[in-house]
């Protein structure tokens, strides 16, 4: 090589290696734009206000069959519930007043009304057959005892009648509970007849019973134990 070649090659500059500089046209590309139809697009989360929920009626709850008091079923064998109860004439009467006797109680739902009356005249008619079986009949409602007063001196009845005015008794022996009349369901006295024995203990129960002919199958059945 001449000393004129070298001179000239020990002259020229080393070019600088550097990174590409992006130019701003480029940098701009970058940035991605929203499409018109994006733009035009609402935003379906941000356009529309909170969700209005209707609220429902408040419904009231009905009582469950299990909130309703349940009936007491009197059972056959089972020992009589003890009673004292006011009766008509003033007096009182108790299950412990006839131990060692028959008895024979009828609950019926009103005084001096057509079945009631029917009945208590019929076990009045049958008293003395009743009384040479060693049985008393007493008939119990959940009238006043001045109501049984009346009954009894209208109809001339001889067989005792007692008042529970509040129902303790009539619920004991099963003979108040959920009845129904022309579509209207209601509590009340349901026409019931037992038989308790000489040991205390119920020989014989008669529920929703019909007067006809009622009374001569209770005797029957009296004279039998």
């Amino acid at each position: 090589m001449s000393k004129k070649t070298h001179k000239k090659s020990a002259k020229s500059p080393i070019a600088k290696v550097t990174a590409p500089t992006a130019s701003k046209t480029a940098v701009k590309r970058q940035v991605a734009k929203p499409t018109r139809s994006e733009a035009a697009k609402p935003n379906k989360t941000s356009t529309k206000g909170p969700t209005k929920v209707k609220a429902s009626p408040a419904k009231t709850a009905k009582p469950s069959s299990a909130n309703r008091k349940t009936q007491m079923v009197l059972e056959e064998g089972s020992k009589a519930p003890a009673f004292h109860l006011p009766r008509d004439g003033g007096q009182t009467v108790s299950l412990k007043d006839f131990a060692g006797q028959k008895i024979v109680l009828f609950f019926y739902p009103r005084a001096d009304t057509p079945g009631c009356t029917k009945e208590a005249i019929d076990f009045t008619r049958l008293k003395p057959a009743f009384a040479a079986a060693g049985t008393t009949v007493i008939g119990v409602s959940a009238d006043a005892p001045k109501t049984q007063d009346a009954f009894r001196n209208k109809h001339q009845l001889s067989v005792p009648l007692a008042s529970d005015e509040q129902h303790d008794m009539l619920e004991a022996y099963g003979a108040w509970g959920e009845k129904s009349m022309y579509g209207r369901v209601f509590e009340g006295i349901i026409r019931t007849t037992v038989l308790i024995g000489t040991d205390g203990k119920v020989v014989r129960v008669w529920r929703h019973v019909k007067v006809d002919g009622h009374a001569d199958q209770v005797l029957a059945a009296a004279q039998s134990v």
